[in-house]
């Protein structure tokens, strides 16, 4: 017969005169839980023998009743407050409660609080069967009242294993709560299965932290967990989780990289680490990232280097091979720190490999290596697209060439240019440049022949006519519009050509009707140069057909100039039907100087009458000071 199956024993009980009151109303309602705890509160001064009586016997007549159990479970608790724990008192409370649980146990509340003294008791066994006896006893809507109790009571003794299995039951009920059992095995220096958890929370895409982390912020733990303890975590893959990390996160390489390479570290892999962190500053393709993996890098070198000098410097049986070992790693810290801005640059040319600007600062990092700066210039020609390239890709051409000829090598440099042509630039200037820069490479060689023949091929004339501005049409259709060309073209006739084959070059500019107020300009001066002043003249007529004002106004100037230098007043109506032509259309901002010179013309080969009414007949167009003007010549 177990404790609760005993009667309770019937003992005559004299009564103090105060309670007989209590004690009638108990005989009339004897199934009234009111009546009890009225007598109860009235027994609560009582010495604590009393008031139990008077519980024992309520709960004899009424062992159902939830709330005289819970009042007395609490008084019986009061009791034992402060006194020490293997006080017999303790065991006495433990069986009401075993005693309670008989009726009450569907009552969350009385397996809570038998939970908690039991924890305060420290019998850890004991304890854990109790909570488990209320997670089999309650149903499962009410075991989230029970686990928060239960995880207390784990957490606060040093009982690992125990702890582990009660977490892993604890998880099939409330998975979100993942993250509590990961702190606690970190506590505890379980970081195995700790990283395990972490990985399997990271892999779960429906996961929601209660601590509001992000995947990224969870999957940074788990890089920091498992790199930082090589020794301690043996169930996960350590380089796959994270260059899968790699993979998926971008924007977080440097950080995930140097993980993987501290991980190396703390394993004593040191050659395999440096693997990593060349691969790792061969692959980034920010400036961020690389900076952190490079930074780590130069500090495992130095560390590196620093703890062998110490060493070798400390043990008297040094060889000379420690040494040459020392020798080894100071020319490898040295190596990497001159190849930082050779590495930043792959860094930038990866983020862009069309940056022409790039191309051109690796260049200049290889100075004084002929042979890197070759494959560099060929590797940049062949990767920049003409479309996609940031900056002037035939300034890579351009610049390719001059290194050649720079070392004596003409015939590659006139391969090259002749590749530079071939390209599909996006602008005709970008191809017109590379022309005129080959004509000054065979000018600098003194292949004067060369550099003609070169400009006539750029502007030889294709099968069909183009436009200048039609972007579906190549570049290379259309070069003979350039004026860059043009222009130099008419440069080397003039300096190196015969008078009719530079005529011919100007002639063929004005017909395209692809040149500037300074060309015909220029052309007029050629033909004077050598005495042909009415073609110099004609010349000046073709390019005022070609423009309007005010862009017309330096053609009309040197016109006029011209032709009253070369013939003063012997052809003065001829010279008044040019300056009538050239006031025509003349805005009023522009009419000054060639009324004046007009006026200057009637004045000294004219009549002064003439000059006056002319001057006086234009006062719509001229300011006051102009009118000042012809006061003075009245």
């Amino acid at each position: 017969m177990t404790l609760i199956d005993k009667p309770l024993i019937t003992v005559d009980i004299d009564f103090p005169e105060e309670d007989v009151p209590y004690e009638e109303e108990i005989l009339r309602n004897a199934y009234s839980v009111k009546h009890w705890l009225r007598y109860i509160e009235h027994k609560s001064k009582a010495p604590n023998c009393g008031v139990n009586i008077v519980y024992e016997r309520a709960l004899k007549e009424l062992p159902g009743s939830y709330k005289i159990w819970y009042n007395y479970l609490r008084t019986r608790r009061k009791q034992v407050r402060g006194r020490p724990l293997n006080d017999p008192m303790y065991d006495e409370v433990n069986n009401t409660f075993e005693r309670a649980l008989v009726f009450m146990h569907k009552m969350p509340r009385i397996w809570m609080d038998y939970g908690v003294f039991m924890t305060g008791q420290c019998r850890i066994t004991r304890t854990r069967h109790v909570f488990d006896r209320a997670l089999r006893a309650l149903p499962i809507t009410q075991h989230h009242r029970i686990w928060p109790l239960y995880l207390k009571f784990v957490r606060r003794f040093d009982i690992p294993e125990t702890a582990v299995r009660i977490y892993r039951r604890y998880l099939k009920l409330c998975p979100e709560d993942a993250e509590v059992y990961i702190e606690y095995l970190t506590e505890v220096e379980r970081l195995d299965e700790a990283a395990q958890q972490l990985a399997s929370v990271v892999d779960n895409e429906n996961f929601v932290s209660k601590h509001g982390k992000s995947n990224h912020q969870l999957w940074n733990e788990l890089c920091d967990l498992i790199s930082k303890n090589p020794d301690k975590v043996h169930s996960l893959n350590v380089d796959a989780i994270i260059r899968s990390g790699l993979r998926r996160y971008t924007d977080q390489l440097g950080h995930l990289w140097n993980s993987l390479a501290d991980y190396y570290v703390r394993s004593g892999l040191f050659d395999r680490a440096r693997d990593i962190y060349e691969e790792a500053i061969q692959t980034v393709t920010t400036v961020r990232d690389f900076t952190q993996v490079f930074d780590e890098y130069a500090q495992f070198e130095e560390v590196s280097l620093n703890k062998r000098m110490e060493m070798v410097a400390n043990d008297p049986h040094a060889t000379e091979e420690d040494d040459i070992d020392v020798e080894l790693r100071l020319a490898r810290f040295e190596y990497l720190m001159e190849r930082r801005l050779l590495l930043l640059n792959s860094v930038l040319l990866r983020q862009n490999p069309h940056n022409v600007h790039e191309w051109h600062k690796r260049v200049k990092l290889y100075e004084g290596k002929p042979h890197e700066i070759i494959n560099t210039y060929t590797e940049a020609v062949q990767t920049v697209q003409p479309k996609l390239a940031a900056g002037k890709l035939h300034t890579l051409w351009v610049e390719f060439a001059k290194f050649y000829e720079s070392n004596s090598q003409v015939e590659d440099a006139r391969v090259v240019f002749e590749r530079g042509t071939e390209v599909e630039y996006v602008k005709v200037e970008d191809l017109a440049a590379v022309w005129c820069e080959w004509a000054e490479m065979e000018i600098r060689q003194e292949n004067f022949e060369g550099a003609l023949r070169l400009m006539q091929k750029a502007t030889a004339m294709p099968k069909r006519k183009v436009a200048y501005h039609d972007d579906t049409e190549t570049v290379q259709m259309r070069l003979y519009r350039s004026l860059k060309v043009w222009s130099m073209y008419a440069d080397l006739e003039e300096s190196f050509g015969t008078f009719k084959t530079c005529k011919a070059v100007y002639d063929r500019i004005i017909d395209l009707k692809n040149c500037t107020p300074q060309i015909i300009i220029n052309y007029g001066l050629f033909l004077e140069e050598h005495n042909y002043f009415e073609e110099a003249f004609r010349a000046y007529e073709k390019g005022i057909a070609l423009f309007k004002w005010p862009n017309v106004f330096d053609i009309w100037n040197a016109y006029l100039t011209k032709f009253l230098k070369r013939y003063g007043g012997t052809k003065l109506e001829r010279a008044r039907d040019l300056f009538e032509q050239c006031l025509e259309n003349c805005p009023p901002e522009h009419a000054k100087y060639f009324y004046l010179l007009y006026a200057k013309l009637e004045e000294e080969h004219g009549l002064a009458r003439h000059a006056m009414a002319f001057m006086i007949g234009q006062q719509v167009l001229l300011s006051p000071k102009r009118c000042l003007i012809c006061i003075i010549y009245s």
